[in-house]
This record gives C-alpha cells, sequence and structure tokens, in this order.
C-alpha cells in the first residue's frame, strides 16, 4: 500500500484537495482509502456508541447512510494495518514521518513552516494566487489541474514500515526523507526489498528478524508440525498466537 500524507493549517484546502486526488486515483482503477486526523471528540460521551465502546474492543455501527467500525488502535501501524486499499490518502497526521507529503497552505510562509523534508508538492489556497513554485515544489491547483497532482501521488507515493529496525543504518523518518530527495529508494529498506521466509507480527508491527533468526524460527515450527497429521511441506503456515 502506497500513501501521502496532505498536510495543512485549518482552511487550507486540504479537504478539497485529497477529495480531487481520490476521485482521479478511483478514476484510474485504483482502491482508496482516506485517513481523517480529527482534533475533536469523536464519540459523544454517554451516547450509546461511547458506552459499548468502554465494554467492548471494537463497536460496529450500521446507520441509513453508512457503515462504521469504532475501534481504538494501539498505535498509527495498528490502524493502518486494518486498510486494504492501493492508496492511502491521510489528511492531516503532519507528525506522521514514514510517508511523503502535500502541503496545502494559504501562503509561501505556512509551506516553509511545514516543509520537513518529505514535500512532494504544494495545493490547497495558495494555488490559486498563481504562485507556479516554492523552494522546489510546484504549486498545483487541485481545482483545476489535480491530474497533474494525482501524477505526481501516483508516482512517488509510499509508505515506510514505521518500526526503525535499524536495518537500513537509518530510522524511518531518515529514510523517508532521502526517498523523497531522491538519494534511496524503497528497495533501500531491507524489510520492504526483502521478501522475508517468516513474518512475524506483533499488533500489526511486523517484527525485524535477520536471515539466521528467521531460519531457526521456519525451522522449529516446520520440525514440530511435520509429524503431525494434516501437515504438508511446502504449504503457507499462519499461527496466529493471542497475547494473553
Amino acid at each position: 500500500m502506497r500513501a501521502v500524507a496532505f498536510v495543512g493549517f485549518k482552511k487550507s484546502g486540504k479537504t478539497t484537495t485529497v477529495e480531487a486526488v481520490a476521485r482521479v486515483l478511483k478514476e484510474r482503477g485504483y482502491r482508496v482509502a482516506i485517513a481523517k486526523s480529527m482534533h475533536a471528540e469523536f464519540d459523544r460521551e454517554n451516547s450509546d456508541t461511547w458506552r459499548f465502546s468502554r465494554v467492548a474492543d471494537s463497536v460496529i455501527v450500521r446507520a441509513s447512510d453508512t457503515d462504521a467500525l469504532l475501534f481504538k488502535a494501539k498505535d498509527i501501524n495498528a490502524l493502518f494495518s486494518m486498510v486494504n486499499a492501493d492508496f492511502l490518502l491521510l489528511e492531516g497526521f503532519k507528525s506522521v514521518q514514514h510517508v511523503p507529503k502535500v502541503i496545502c497552505a494559504r501562503s509561501k510562509e505556512e509551506v516553509k513552516e511545514l516543509n520537513d523534508g518529505l514535500a512532494i508538492a504544494v495545493s490547497g489556497v495558495i494555488a490559486g494566487s498563481g504562485i507556479e513554485e516554492i523552494d522546489g515544489l510546484s504549486v498545483i491547483n487541485a481545482l483545476t489541474d489535480v491530474e497533474k497532482l494525482a501524477d505526481i501521488v501516483e508516482k512517488r507515493a509510499f509508505m515506510l514500515p514505521n518500526i526503525d529496525c535499524g536495518l537500513c543504518g537509518f530510522n524511518c523518518a531518515e529514510m523517508a526523507k532521502m526517498i523523497v530527495a531522491g538519494e534511496k529508494t524503497l528497495k533501500d529498506c531491507v524489510v520492504l526489498s526483502q521478501r522475508p521466509k517468516v513474518t512475524v507480527k506483533i499488533d500489526g508491527q511486523v517484527l525485524p528478524m535477520k536471515d539466521w533468526v528467521q531460519e531457526l524460527v521456519g525451522k522449529t515450527i516446520k520440525g514440530m508440525l511435520s509429524a503431525m497429521k494434516g501437515y504438508r511441506e511446502g504449504k503457507k503456515i499462519e499461527i496466529v498466537i493471542r497475547g494473553d
């Protein structure tokens, strides 16, 4: 799954920009998911869903206009692991450091303040001012030239594992900035570039394992299962262990 965060302050045009890009990507045949970061309380205190969420791990809501799954994710990785899409567009999430960003701004000053080395383009309100470039970033109007902005998202979107395993010599934030700058590619991410023989996830997060550890875990599990009825060599093995 590839991702881009659309970041900006209030009234900067984030929602309009995300909506426009999402529509184009859908027209191109991609599955698109959108995640919105909200500062207000989503589930009103003492409402039915609020009460249910106090006693259940998740709450499913069916309303006349939409369906929703309410749950409390442990962290960003666990939240994003719930998504099954080709592109994940994030509205907000300024603190996220493992995906590229489109800055939605009202002024050059806001662009400079928001540019943390992960920006791939500028859009939003400022795009209607006639400015074409800021600090080497193209300023694209999502209302009049959304195809161009969607092209950039389609080409440059990515999402690193966000586990800071250090196997590449950097943390994910450092690697993301180097990918945006063209100094590295996703192939330089050891976790993403190598197809592991054994994958272990804890609460949705991949646990980095060196080759010899994968070999040890794989052979140990296969050795224990091989004597059991129903075991077939060469088939994919999936094991889920509860934390309690």
